[in-house]
């Protein structure tokens, strides 16, 4: 990294690190959004600028992450806030990006995200994980309930919308932009890359269902519903976009690419020879009229959920878990990454919203 872009990034850390104007302190509320589609309710979070007042809480606080402190129903800040929509990675939780949601209410957004059914912790399946047409709906479903309630319509500018992903997450943000995915591009990739984890998890045989480990039959990718998985997901309420590791890096359709009108914003975690296949993003990036692209050395994949508590690796050695989730990749503390990404991702909403029409 050039040494006047390092010193630019931690400028920009130090000012998200301070409180915004429009709250004293970062509140959270849970709420359940009717999902005709799911045919349940979803499950979401919001993170926003408060004022005074709720319960002290650690979000996402567990045996295995460290929580990120908020304010339980803390009264909302006044104003008019652009929104983030977040789209978790696979098998993960929504409450566990607490580090980077927090960061960009510090920086004046409003953050809301669902836990996804079916690539959720614990509800998690082989089957399900494709389906990115189920992740799209969940997120124009949440943000047509926020623009609707009166309690959160007058709170959001709506011209001022964004979407983040990270791994599967970032598939889904990606469509929802305006990208679309190849069905047998997609299966040959995993006929290529077997030992990638996207196409080990298809192959495993093994799912998770109310928080229980199942065996499933092995996903045939060329089986999945076609017309559902290369249709249009776009949403053009979506102002600007952040990729993070997006997954089916190499199924996007080329032209789909090239018509993509809003700003996207790509990030690799890892060095270049140490990105996996499955989620490289720089020629993407090259693809999309309005884009940027960006790695973080010293970081791996993993290095975007939450920080570990101690002992973290060794309670998931003793679950018999293989996934290293506590290991980074070189000298840098994940805390240190997560500053370096919460000041970069702030910045490319910022600019990218501010200049929205």
């Amino acid at each position: 990294m050039k040494p006047a872009l390092f010193l630019l990034l931690l400028m920009i850390a130090t000012m998200v690190g301070q409180p915004a104007l429009a709250g004293d302190v970062i509140g959270v509320r849970k709420i359940a959004v009717a999902s005709p589609q799911r045919g349940k309710a979803l499950a979401v979070t919001i993170w926003y600028p408060a004022r005074k007042g709720g319960k002290e809480t650690l979000i996402g606080d567990n045996k295995l992450f460290k929580g990120t402190p908020a304010f339980g129903d803390a009264p909302v800040a006044p104003g008019h806030h652009p929104l983030i929509l977040i789209s978790h990675g696979s098998g993960a939780r929504i409450e566990n990006l607490g580090w980077l949601a927090a960061g960009l209410v510090e920086a004046g957004f409003i953050v809301a995200g669902p836990n996804h059914p079916g690539t959720t912790s614990g509800d998690s399946t082989p089957i399900d994980t494709p389906k990115l047409w189920e992740r799209t709906q969940d997120l124009s479903i949440i943000l047509t309930a926020l623009t609707s309630d009166p309690q959160w319509k007058g709170l959001i500018a709506e011209e001022k919308i964004g979407v983040l992903g990270f791994s599967l997450g970032g598939a889904a943000a990606m469509e929802i932009s305006g990208a679309r995915a190849d069905l047998e591009a997609y299966a040959r990739y995993c006929d290529t890359y077997r030992a990638m984890a996207d196409c080990m998890w298809f192959a495993g045989g093994k799912g998770y269902v109310e928080g229980k480990a199942v065996a499933t039959e092995k996903v045939d990718l060329r089986k999945i519903d076609k017309n559902r998985f290369e249709q249009s997901n776009l949403d053009p309420r979506i102002r600007a976009a952040v990729l993070v590791d997006p997954s089916l890096a190499q199924a996007y359709v080329a032209e789909s690419l090239k018509q993509i009108a809003i700003p996207l914003h790509f990030i690799n975690l890892g060095r270049p020879r140490t990105i996996p296949v499955a989620v490289i993003a720089d020629k993407l990036a090259k693809l999309v009229p309005n884009s940027t692209y960006t790695q973080v050395d010293d970081a791996v994949h993993f290095s975007f959920l939450a920080e570990c508590q101690a002992g973290g690796a060794e309670f998931l050695k003793s679950l018999g878990d293989a996934d290293r989730l506590c290991d980074d990749g070189g000298v840098r503390s994940r805390a240190d990454i997560h500053t370096q990404l919460r000041a970069m991702i702030a910045e490319a909403f910022t600019k990218s919203l501010d200049t929205a029409m």
